[in-house]
């Protein structure tokens, strides 16, 4: 084909008075206005776009959209990216892009060598290959290999930025189902959000002849959305992906080249009521020999680029089909020029429609024929057509252009990740929706109904029956009189592939990690027989692909290899991101060097005086680690600081706690819903220790939260995790729930505090200037009093974290040290003694208290450490209750807090030495957590989490460090007053 017949000289959706001019690989070319870099390209007879990952193979455009996973550019100048997708970047004035995993050039690859070597790399050959002498020899190597394209060097100067929403109904594609549905609901004064991932609205109508209402397709859907833009009520992302499906019907939305420029990509995060899944479905390819070559597209494909891009994407095409949908692409050829050579229908069983309209068109008709292989290097000659049965007749037909359909696969994906079940379904040898697990409702083609009649209907029922669940006026809308198109019934034969595996063709599943049928074949012979096990060792279905294109494929294969239907062999799990996004805009942007400061207690000066250590406590909070007197090892000091707090009474320094002020009417429910536990029936003056859990069900943070008066509250977080609590309860009440009233005030820094704690602790306040009393009767454990010592102003906790009597005492952050130093003054007659964070942390040990980054180590929940009794029955909700559920459902064993004895009692286990439960086992069974030598039990003791710990009492374990094993003793996590009676007192 000459290049300049590869434009059409009429059609298309382009600007042709607009003329731009681009670059690729160093190269001067020009487009117009609505090109995409791929059509622009095409245009311009550029075959080969990039090289393959695995074999440095010539790989041109197969599909559109995201599903076109071939289309891997780098872009450069000032809009440097790797892994750009060319059939999803528009065409602009000066852009600049080259080809990816390609050396010296994209022609002339030096590392297509690896092709000749295809034999012996198959699927795992690297877990077989690299192991001696040492992976570390060939990880240089093979790091380098890995990978497309370049992080740029220098930064762009372009930013992400986060946004959030909420609205009654976020409808997901813009195509036939979802213009209708978010018609009907935006003439039902609905709150919606309309989201589409493609350059231009519109889905299939883009590319179709059809007329809606008397007019063309294309114009009936720029009338649609003029109606919608108009709208107060109506929010339109456009190029903008939803890529993940969570908890809580929150939908996470990365928006493309959003205004103004200098915004690289915008990530939304969108609550919504409802969600409408009208996300359609992309064609699948029939799997044969070279089907990666240039020249072979998807029939989907070849009618966007005719119809919205005016190109020919070549001069003769061999039709390679096994549904009747795929059969509108003979019109599309012929209008582009485009010679049709030959059907080729897997079917034996055509429609009597189908045969006549074949012999109107006098193009050949090859029933119960397949194409076995493309033929050529970088570009289709020509395809081998066989009988379905035999080759005995094998026929090579010459053409530039293979176009294939085998079938559609519904855009399941977000359903799947928002917990919803899927299905196969015989009638479309595909999966369809099941059941929902959110608000989620499903239209249009992502159900399995292809034709345009059935998405436009299927839209606006929908959309009614959205607008009658949540209350708003339902409107008459009808559906528009459709004309100029035949829409046959959807018929189909699955077909997956023409292959049977042999070791030497290449026949791609996933074009994305050159994964081949052979691959697979590879992978059952080995053992891999479950479907999830498959898609790892073969890594069909991951990276770039997500299962778009490759996986029902892959499960197709799979089932006839082992004889069972594709409903036997199921599904392997849909993650997000469904496209790729920008760590970018999930992490937001960050310029320029940071320089945080310490961060000093009213009492530091003090400290140091009295010969602190200092530590880092967390959020660069500097407060002591232990106060060394002369001729004392850290160990000495220690252990006198707990027999300090154990027998008389001592004082440290709490003020770096985060303390939070929480006041409004819906305190009480925002609490029910962070914490585990019930909070909202506290009384006045009243206090309750509570854990939070993140949104997978695991131990986020702990602390207390007293009641001030009614709608006032003080909640206190660990030290380090503080800014992180913040950041949490903010997201909450500005984000996800801002119907509730409730404001959060950070206090960390407007209260000092000195804890007293020990048996003689009250004893001590007792004998203070004071209007508090300081009695068991007027000052049980876990209440709070306000008054004053001395002078000084103060509120009083009755909280230990310590397992002694203890009083937190709080006072404003300027009377901080003068409190001090008057406890201190009142306490030299009770023999007090100044704590740091180590002997605290013996102290909560021994009495099996957890802490964050020992016991909490992001991967337990309230069950795992013996709290079972932390999660309330009463309350419905709270965060991270349906993951705790979800988690325990599978019946897993678990890691268990325990204690931990060793046999010598004077050795102290490293923290973090894994355990195991069989002397010879090299599996670990958990690990150690922390390790210290108690004053109370005279010897080391530990904690740590063992899978089934608490079956496990009195068993030996075996901690190992190095090459040496240490016995331990499994004991009850509690070492000291498992009754809690002196923390009572």
């Amino acid at each position: 084909m000459k290049p300049e017949v590869a434009r059409l000289p009429t059609g298309g959706l382009i600007d042709r008075d607009q003329v731009l001019k681009f670059r690729f690989n160093g190269k001067e070319l020009s487009g117009f206005q609505g090109d995409t870099l791929a059509s622009a390209l095409m245009a311009n007879r550029i075959d080969i776009l990039s090289r393959s990952f695995k074999y440095h193979r010539p790989r041109g455009l197969q599909s559109v959209g995201y599903a076109d996973i071939s289309s891997l550019i780098q872009l450069a100048g000032d809009e440097s990216a790797p892994n750009a997708l060319a059939s999803v970047t528009p065409l602009r004035e000066g852009l600049e892009a080259h080809s990816v995993n390609c050396w010296p050039s994209v022609g002339f690859d030096l590392g297509s060598v690896l092709q000749w070597f295809s034999p012996v790399l198959l699927s795992g050959f690297y877990y077989k290959t690299f192991m001696w002498p040492h992976w570390h020899w060939f990880e240089p190597m093979i790091r380098k290999a890995a990978g497309f394209g370049n992080v740029p060097d220098e930064d762009s100067g372009r930013q992400h930025e986060s946004r959030y929403y909420h609205c009654d109904v976020l409808i997901v594609g813009a195509g036939p189902a979802g213009l209708m549905s978010s018609l009907v609901l935006a003439r039902s004064n609905a709150k919606v959000v309309l989201v589409d991932d493609m350059l231009q609205p519109g889905g299939m109508l883009l590319s179709s002849r059809a007329t809606l209402n008397s007019v063309p397709a294309v114009e009936w859907v720029d009338a649609t959305v003029a109606e919608l833009d108009s709208m107060k009520n109506v929010l339109r992302l456009q190029n903008a992906t939803a890529w993940g499906y969570y908890e809580g019907n929150m939908i996470a939305v990365m928006q493309r080249s959003p205004m103004p420029r200098e915004i690289a990509g915008r990530n939304w995060k969108i609550w919504a009521k409802t969600v409408l899944l009208a996300t359609g479905a992309i064609e699948r390819p029939i799997i044969f020999e070279n089907n990666d070559l240039p020249g072979v597209m998807n029939c989907s494909a070849v009618s966007r680029y005719i119809n919205s891009h005016a190109v020919a994407p070549g001069e003769r095409a061999v039709v390679f089909v096994n549904n009747d949908s795929a059969y509108q692409i003979l019109d599309d050829l012929k209008i582009a020029g485009i010679e049709t050579c030959a059907v080729v229908d897997v079917r034996n069983n055509i429609s009597d429609d189908i045969t006549r309209k074949m012999q109107q068109m006098n193009i050949e008709l090859l029933s119960n024929c397949i194409v076995r292989k493309a033929k050529g290097r970088t570009r289709v000659g020509g395809g081998v057509v066989t009988s379905r049965n035999s080759d005995a007749n094998a026929r090579t037909i010459d053409c530039d252009l293979v176009c294939v359909s085998g079938g559609w696969n519904p855009l399941v994906h977000l359903f799947s990740q928002s917990r919803g079940t899927i299905r196969y379904s015989n009638e479309i040898a595909g999966y369809v929706p099941n059941e929902p697990m959110q608000e989620t409702l499903t239209a249009g083609a992502v159900t399995g109904r292809f034709s345009l009649r059935e998405s436009l209907a299927d839209g606006i029922r929908t959309g009614n029956e959205i607008a009658r669940q949540s209350g708003f006026e339902m409107q008459t809308v009808a559906v528009p009189e459709i004309a100029n198109i035949d829409e046959l019934d959807y018929a189909i034969e699955a077909c997956w592939s023409t292959d049977n595996g042999a070791k030497r063709r290449k026949s791609f599943v996933d074009l994305a990690g050159d994964v081949t049928v052979s691959d697979l074949m590879v992978a059952l012979r080995e053992g891999y027989g479950e479907i999830e096990h498959l898609k790892r060792y073969t890594t069909t279905g991951m990276g770039l692909d997500q299962g778009k294109t490759a996986n029902v494929n892959a499960i197709g294969i799979f089932a006839n290899q082992l004889d069972l239907k594709p409903e036997e062999v199921g599904t392997t799990t849909f993650r997000p991101p469904y496209a790729p996004v920008e760590f970018g805009a999930i992490a937001g942007s960050r310029f320029g060097s940071t320089v945080v400061p310490y961060r000093h207690t009213p009492v530091t000066a003090w400290h140091k005086q009295a010969n602190a250590v200092m530590y880092e406590a967390g959020a660069q909070w500097r407060r002591p680690g232990y106060y060394i007197k002369p001729i004392e090892t850290m160990q000495d000091a220690v252990q006198r600081e707990c027999r300090a707090v154990r027998n008389d009474v001592g004082i440290y320094d709490g003020s770096p706690l985060g303390k939070f002020e929480l006041k409004g009417p819906d305190v009480c429910e925002l609490l029910d819903l962070v914490y585990t536990n019930l909070i909202g029936d506290l009384k006045e003056q009243q206090g309750r220790y509570g854990i939070m859990l993140t949104e997978d069900g695991l131990i986020f943070d702990d602390g207390v939260v007293f009641r001030l008066d009614e709608e006032h509250y003080l909640m206190t977080s660990s030290t380090g995790n503080a800014p992180a609590v913040q950041a949490k309860l903010d997201k909450l009440i500005h984000v996800e729930r801002p119907d509730l009233g409730v404001s959060v005030i950070p206090v960390t820094t407007q209260w000092a505090n000195a804890t007293v704690c020990g048996p003689k602790a009250r004893e001590l306040l007792q004998s203070a200037q004071s209007d508090i009393d300081f009695s068991r009767e007027s000052l049980p454990f876990m209440r709070m009093t306000e008054g004053h010592i001395d002078t000084i102003p103060v509120r009083v906790f009755r909280v230990s974290f310590t397992g002694e009597l203890s009083f937190e005492i709080n006072t404003p952050w300027r009377f901080g040290l003068k409190l001090w130093e008057y406890l201190m003054k009142l306490g030299e007659n009770f023999g007090i003694c100044p704590v740091g964070s180590e002997a605290n942390h013996v102290l909560r040990v021994e009495k099996g208290f957890i802490s964050l980054a020992h016991e909490v180590d992001g991967t337990v929940d309230p069950i795992d450490l013996g709290m079972s009794w932390m999660i309330s029955k009463k309350k419905t909700d709270f965060i991270g209750k349906r993951a705790i559920e979800i988690r325990r459902s599978n019946g897993c064993p678990r890691r268990e807090l325990v204690g931990l004895l060793p046999e010598n009692p004077n050795e102290i286990i490293p923290e973090g030495a894994p355990i195991t439960i069989e002397l010879e086992s090299v599996d670990s069974d958990g690990f150690v957590s922390t390790s210290v030598h108690s004053i109370v039990a005279g010897r080391s003791i530990a904690l740590g989490l063992l899978v089934d710990g608490r079956a496990r009492m009195g068993e030996t374990v075996f901690a190992r460090v190095r090459k040496k094993v240490i016995r331990a003793t499994v004991v009850p996590p509690i070492f000291y007053d498992p009754e809690g009676e002196k923390l009572r007192m």
